[in-house]
C-alpha cells in the first residue's frame, strides 16, 4: 500500500495482485487478529484505488470514442459487447 512518502501509487495489476495476496492470507486463518484488522485496512484502501483507476480509465474511453464521421463523441463504454 503506498504511503505518504512514496511518490507513485501501485499500478492496477500490482494493486490487484496484492489485494489477492491479501485475501490468500486472510483465508488461510492463521492470522492473528490485529494483522486481520491491518491486512483488512490495506485491502479495502487498494481496492477503493482500483476502483478509481478503473473508473478514470472508463471515462477516458467515453471521451476518445468517435463517430463514423469521425466527430468526437461521448459513447458511453460497454464492457460486456467486448
Amino acid at each position: 500500500m503506498p504511503t505518504k512518502t512514496e511518490k507513485n501509487p501501485p499500478t492496477l495489476e500490482t494493486a490487484m495482485q496484492r489485494v489477492s495476496e491479501i485475501v490468500s492470507s486472510m483465508e488461510s486463518g492463521d492470522m492473528p487478529l490485529e494483522k486481520l484488522i491491518e491486512s483488512y485496512e490495506e485491502g479495502t484502501a487498494l481496492v477503493k484505488m482500483c476502483q478509481e483507476k478503473l473508473d478514470a480509465a472508463e471515462k477516458r474511453i467515453q471521451i476518445i470514442a468517435r463517430n463514423a464521421r469521425g466527430e468526437v463523441s461521448l459513447e458511453e463504454f460497454d464492457a460486456e459487447a467486448n
